[in-house]
C-alpha cells in the first residue's frame, strides 16, 4: 500500500513513501557458457559489476552475440535503466546504461516507469542508498543482496517536476565539488614529484651546495673516507683472524672435538669504479665519490643477502609465534606487523644467514622498477628476510644509514635497478646484480646534513598531503550530505505550481493495478542462411 507522508517533518508535503518495485521494472542478466569462447566474441555489449564506476557506463570490456543472448538468461536492457551491483566487494555501486546492454547475474537493472521517476534521480537515490545496501549484504566471504531486497526497499518519492529540479541541483554542486576534488588530487600527484625531485637534488649535491661552499677546505673528501673505511676492514679482518687462530689452539688442546673453527673470510678490497660504469650517471660534486654497497657494508658476516629459496623456508615453517619472517609487503608499506608471521627458534637458526637486524636496511627484489627500501625498526627483534627481499647491513661507523635509505628510494638508484632486472612475468634483481649498483659517498658530515635537508622538505610535503587526505574525506562527506538532503526535500524549494499530489498518487496506483511493465527490447534471432 502506498503511504502518503504529511506529519514527517523530515519530508515535504507531496512526497510518497513506496519501494522500488513500485518505480521501477526490474530484473536481471544472465553469464553465457564460457565453454563457448565464440559467444564473447559479438557486438552486443555485456556489463559486469566491476563496470560500475561512473554515473554513465558505455565501454563493455566484453561483448556478446546473438546465440548467447538466445542460449543463455542474459537480455537486454534498454539506454536509460539503472544497473546496480548486488554481490561482493561492489554491492551498491550504481550506474546508468549509456546504450542498450545485456548484463550478468550480479546485476540488478532497474527500468524507470516513465512519468513516475526520472532515471537520473532513481541513480543518486540508489548512490545514496549505497552504504545502506552494505549493510543489508548477506553471506561470508560474498555478501550478496537480492533483487526481493532492492525491490522492498523504500524510497520517499517527490513530483516528476521537482525530482528534475533536485537532479539539476544535484549536478550543480557535484559538478563544483568534482573540480574541487580534481584540483586536491593534483596537487597529491605533484607532492609525489616534488618528493622524488628533493630525492634527485639531495643525491646531485644541489641541497647542500652552499653549505659545501661555506665549509670550503674544512671538510674530509670521499677519498679519505673510503681510506679510513680500508683501514678499518683491514684492522677488523686481523682481529677476527687472531681471535680464530686463538679458538683454533683451544679446540686442539681440548683434543680437536667437535667443529674446527671457521677460518674468517678476508673482506673484498674496496675498488674505485671503473669509469665505463660511471659514463651514465650524473656528475657528483667535488669531494663525493662512487662505491659500491660492499664498500660501506658492515665487516660482519652476511651483511648483503637475500631471503632463502624453495624448500629452505616453506609455509609448513610457519608458526603463530616466535621470530617473525620479512615480506615485500612490510618493506613497501613500512608496517613491519601487517599479517605476521612466525618461524621457530631452531628454525632461525638454520636461516640465520637470512637473519635481519634492527636497522639493517631492507630492500625489494622486485616490483616495477624494484627497490623500495625501507629500515628495519630499531626496536624489533630479529627475525628472517623471504626470497623477494634482500637486506643491506651498512657500517653505520662511516655513513648515514637514512641516507642510503633514500638514495636507494631515489630515481638515481631506480633506473639502475630498473636496468638489471631479469624475468619476464615478474622481473626481479638478484643479490650480484645488487651489489654492482652504484651509490654516492659524500664524506659523513654532509650525509648528516643531506638528511637533515631531504627530512625537513619531507616533513612538509607530509603535513601538506595529510591536509589533503582531510579535504578529499571532507568532499565525500560534503557529497554524502549533499544526497541525504536532496532525498529529504531540503535541497531546492517546492513549487506550489507542481501537479496536485493526487494526480501522481492515481497514476502510480493505475500503473500498479494495471501491472504495467515495460518491454526489454530483446533482439531477433539471426536468420539462418539457407
Amino acid at each position: 500500500m502506498i503511504e502518503k507522508i504529511i506529519d514527517d517533518v523530515e519530508f515535504p508535503k507531496g512526497w510518497f513513501k513506496i519501494n522500488l518495485d513500485q518505480v521501477a521494472i526490474w530484473g536481471s542478466g544472465g553469464t553465457p557458457s564460457r565453454r563457448i569462447p565464440g559467444y564473447f566474441q559479438g557486438d552486443i555489449p555485456w556489463i559486469k559489476t566491476g563496470e560500475l564506476k561512473s554515473k554513465y557506463v558505455r565501454d563493455m570490456e566484453e561483448k556478446i552475440t546473438e546465440q548467447a543472448l538466445q542460449k543463455s538468461s542474459a537480455k537486454i536492457f534498454a539506454k536509460g535503466s539503472v544497473a546496480i551491483a548486488m554481490y561482493g566487494a561492489t554491492i551498491g555501486r550504481t550506474s546508468i546504461l549509456d546504450v542498450d546492454a545485456a548484463s550478468n547475474q550480479a546485476c540488478a537493472i532497474a527500468q524507470p516507469i516513465k512519468g513516475i521517476i526520472f532515471n537520473e534521480f532513481l541513480y543518486y537515490y540508489l548512490l545514496s542508498q549505497l552504504r545502506e545496501f552494505v549493510k543489508l549484504g548477506k553471506g561470508g566471504a560474498q555478501p550478496n543482496i537480492s533483487q526481493t531486497v532492492l525491490k522492498s526497499h523504500p524510497i520517499f518519492l517527490p513530483h516528476y517536476p521537482e525530482q528534475l529540479r533536485i537532479v539539476a541541483k544535484i549536478e550543480e554542486l557535484f559538478s563544483e565539488l568534482d573540480a574541487g576534488i580534481e584540483s586536491l588530487k593534483i596537487a597529491r600527484s605533484q607532492l609525489k614529484i616534488y618528493r622524488q625531485a628533493v630525492l634527485k637534488w639531495a643525491f646531485e649535491g644541489k641541497l647542500t651546495a652552499e653549505w659545501r661552499q661555506q665549509r670550503q677546505g674544512k671538510l674530509k673528501s670521499a677519498d679519505e673516507l673510503l681510506e679510513q673505511i680500508k683501514i678499518d676492514r683491514e684492522n677488523h679482518y686481523q682481529q677476527q683472524f687472531k681471535d680464530w687462530e686463538s679458538e683454533v689452539k683451544n679446540w686442539e688442546s681440548e683434543g680437536g672435538s667437535g667443529k674446527r673453527p671457521t677460518k674468517p673470510h678476508k673482506l673484498k678490497e674496496v675498488r674505485p669504479p671503473h669509469n665505463e660504469n660511471t659514463y651514465h650517471l650524473l656528475n657528483l660534486p667535488d669531494g663525493w665519490n662512487w662505491i659500491f654497497p660492499e664498500d660501506i657494508a658492515s665487516p660482519e658476516n652476511y651483511s648483503l643477502g637475500i631471503g632463502p629459496f624453495g624448500s629452505n623456508l616453506k609455509v609448513s615453517d610457519y608458526a603463530e609465534s616466535g621470530f617473525p619472517l620479512v615480506f615485500v609487503r612490510h618493506i613497501t608499506s613500512g608496517d613491519f606487523k601487517i599479517n605476521s608471521k612466525f618461524i621457530s627458534y631452531d628454525k632461525f637458526q638454520e636461516l640465520l644467514p637470512h637473519a635481519v637486524k634492527p636497522l639493517d636496511l631492507l630492500v625489494t627484489k622486485m616490483g616495477d622498477p624494484p627497490g623500495d627500501c625501507e629500515i628495519y625498526p630499531a626496536k624489533s627483534m630479529q627475525g628472517i628476510i623471504t626470497s623477494d627481499c634482500l637486506k643491506f647491513r651498512v657500517w653505520d661507523k662511516f655513513v648515514n644509514r637514512d641516507f642510503y635509505k633514500y638514495c636507494i628510494n631515489s630515481t638515481l638508484v631506480k633506473k639502475q635497478l630498473g636496468l638489471i632486472t631479469k624475468g619476464v612475468a615478474q622481473k626481479k634483481i638478484s643479490l650480484e646484480r645488487f651489489r654492482g649498483i652504484l651509490l654516492p659517498l659524500p664524506n659523513f658530515q654532509e650525509q648528516n646534513k643531506i638528511v637533515q635537508e631531504i627530512e625537513s622538505r619531507l616533513s612538509i610535503c607530509d603535513n601538506i598531503e595529510t591536509t589533503i587526505e582531510e579535504n578529499l574525506q571532507r568532499a565525500e562527506s560534503l557529497r554524502q550530505s549533499i544526497l541525504k538532503q536532496a532525498f529529504t526535500g531540503k535541497l531546492v524549494p517546492q513549487d506550489p505550481n507542481d501537479e496536485p499530489a493526487a494526480q501522481l498518487l492515481a497514476r502510480i496506483q493505475q500503473k500498479q493495478s494495471a501491472q504495467q511493465t515495460l518491454p526489454l527490447k530483446p533482439r531477433k534471432p539471426a536468420k539462418k542462411t539457407p
